[in-house]
């Protein structure tokens, strides 16, 4: 019967919704707007009027979500179809919530859908790049001079970062015992910072424990993932001596999850705690 009744409504919302344009004319702006996964919270939250927002995913008050505060109070909802088709929305905003084939169905059911891409780089202004997928987002909800008004005081903050380079070797460590190079975003955030990244392989790999042996980085910097792993003894799975040693002894620059949970333009925050964490002698 729910299934039902999920159907019959998606065949009405189907039949009289209307499209909205992904950039909205101000008379224009959805409001009624759902998002699924809390990379689509963050911005939400940021532009949206609060009666423009119908619910927000589960995860939009985690302590890993960046706009947790704004979403203290705001209804949630989960990312399955059944939920969101009940709630009426006019928009439905997502990364990746609902799946792969969330934005599809929802079209399909005459729901607008406005995807915010996966960002791959801090500046510039090419389609995987914060500034303009902040643009695009904004505009999508309404309020293109917010998004423009944000991402002129995000590359301000940037110039002023920039203005000095430290060029410290850098090692980033994850409590899973993990590090990155170049292709990911905090390996972006030390270049912004103006370090030089200890780890020399692209991607996603274990700590270079045997190379740690006899080479050692200026910095250590790290993001701690939930309360249980927010001091250096909750590294269950970084504990071999010389991953130990280098949280011990080297220098370490903290860094809120928030941050780098996903791509967006608060990781300025990062860049800024990296460069004054540097600056320390």
């Amino acid at each position: 019967m729910i299934r039902l009744t999920v159907f019959v409504l998606a065949l009405t919302l189907t039949a009289c919704g209307k499209a909205i344009l992904p950039d909205a004319p101000d008379g224009e702006r959805p409001s009624r707007i759902v998002s699924l996964d809390f990379c689509a919270d963050q911005y939400l939250l940021q532009f949206a009027d609060p009666d423009q927002i119908l619910a927000v995913s589960p995860d939009a008050a985690r302590d890993f979500s960046f706009m947790r505060a704004k979403a203290a109070g705001v209804p949630t909802v989960r990312p399955l179809a059944e939920d969101v088709i009940l709630l009426k929305p006019d928009l439905v905003v997502r990364s990746y919530g609902g799946g792969p084939n969330a934005a599809a169905f929802f079209e399909q059911a005459g729901i607008p859908v406005l995807q915010v891409g996966w960002a791959s780089s801090i500046h510039g202004d090419d389609i995987s790049s914060i500034p303009k997928i902040t643009r695009e987002v904004a505009a999508g909800l309404g309020h293109r001079d917010r998004g423009e008004a944000l991402v002129q005081s995000y590359l301000e903050r940037l110039a002023t970062i920039q203005a000095t380079t430290h060029e410290k070797s850098t090692l980033y460590m994850t409590p899973s015992g993990l590090t990155s190079g170049g292709n990911s975003m905090i390996h972006e955030a030390m270049m912004a910072a103006g370090l030089k990244n200890f780890a020399n392989r692209n991607g996603w790999h274990s700590l270079p424990l045997e190379r740690l042996a006899y080479e050692r980085p200026d910095l250590v910097t790290a993001a701690f993932f939930g309360v249980r792993t927010n001091h250096q003894h909750g590294w269950s799975a970084a504990r071999h001596p010389v991953a130990k040693r280098e949280l011990s002894e080297t220098d370490l620059v903290a860094l809120d999850s928030a941050w780098l949970s996903c791509g967006g333009w608060y990781i300025v925050e990062a860049v800024e705690a990296l460069a004054e964490g540097a600056a320390i002698e």
